[in-house]
């Protein structure tokens, strides 16, 4: 199982529609060639914009049939960024702007998340907490100039918060715990994005916690997707990815690299990293945490060394690179 940050998301709706199916758009041809690379089981994308119907996830699965990788299941629900709330959260005195959104975005649907899967989704049983009110969190670090009215409103998940079983073999299930939290930055002194950023990964802990009105996940699960936190670098508060890294209930295979890459300036382990960012370096942010019941079995981050044949590819599709673990499941 594997989760990329793609960055398939379009300034409008339709737009990665018509770059999927144009076969000419450098971005959509070089994620095609590493997904087919990365030849995944199930692989949870984030930052690919949502539609109904999903025709883009179609299209794109569609189109990595020739390339000998298939994914019959293909889920998606729409996603927080850019549904309205009816408000003015950003305080510029106009209504409907992407910063009034439940998740920052520019139409409904924009950089949502999805899952491509050679396992059958047991869609009846899916759970969807997008829904799930930021203020109702136990312990949710709220800012304190939020006002009542955003507070009746405001969705803790940026994006979406999910709970997908996929069918095994032997009619068992494998739960995806799967979300892609907000960055902890581009706020201001209150701290809107870092606060909210923690409560997005602590959300799993208070649900395998059962501090909740809502079942914990029964095992076997895997928590997967963009944490955008880093446990030891660049900004944000890190408490929360830190106490996931750590449950009992889940193991860190600490996937890694094999970019040779050096930070003598960072704390972390540069081979765990899954982002590049222009003036801040190498960060961990994406995660796959199966659950402690699990054999693991193989693990890594998709970022061979400079002269790969793969490396161009890899970074004319996303910022991010793919990161990967291989159970085995009962």
């Amino acid at each position: 199982m594997a989760t990329w940050n793609v960055g398939l998301d379009r300034p409008g709706p339709g737009l990665l529609v018509d770059a999927i199916a144009s076969g000419d758009d450098p971005q959509v041809e070089a994620v095609l060639r590493v997904l087919a690379r990365l030849d995944a089981d199930v692989i949870l994308l984030t930052a690919v914009d949502y539609d109904r119907n999903l025709v883009a996830l179609s299209l794109l699965a569609d189109r990595l049939v020739p390339l000998g990788r298939g994914y019959p299941h293909r889920f998606a629900l729409r996603p927080n960024t850019g549904r309205q709330t009816g408000l003015d959260l950003d305080g510029d005195g106009r209504l409907g702007g992407p910063g009034d959104a439940q998740g920052w975005g520019q139409f409904s649907g924009q950089a949502g998340m999805a899952v491509l899967s050679r396992l059958p989704v047991d869609t009846a049983a899916v759970r969807d907490f997008s829904g799930f009110l930021w203020a109702d969190l136990p312990g949710a670090l709220l800012p304190e100039a939020m006002g009542d009215e955003a507070r009746r409103v405001q969705r803790l998940s940026t994006t979406a918060h999910w709970e997908v079983p996929l069918v095994l073999p032997d009619g068992g299930r494998l739960r995806l715990l799967a979300y892609h939290a907000t960055p902890p930055v581009f706020d201001g002194p209150e701290d809107r994005n870092g606060r909210r950023n923690h409560d997005e990964s602590a959300f799993w802990l208070r649900l395998l916690g059962s501090e909740l009105d809502e079942t914990p996940p029964q095992p076997p699960f895997v928590v997967i997707g963009d944490g955008n936190l880093d446990p030891a670098d660049g900004d944000g508060r890190r408490d929360g990815i830190r106490a996931l890294l750590g449950h009992p209930a889940l193991q860190d295979p600490a996937p890694k690299g094999t970019s040779g890459r050096s930070e003598p300036g960072q704390k972390g382990d540069p081979a765990q990293d899954t982002a590049l960012y222009p003036d801040i370096g190498g960060l961990r942010v994406d995660l796959v945490l199966p659950s402690a019941d699990l054999k693991v079995t193989a693990s890594g981050v998709l970022w061979p060394p400079e002269g790969d044949p793969l490396i161009p590819d890899l970074t004319a599709a996303s910022r991010h690179f793919p990161v990967w673990v291989e159970v085995e499941v009962p």
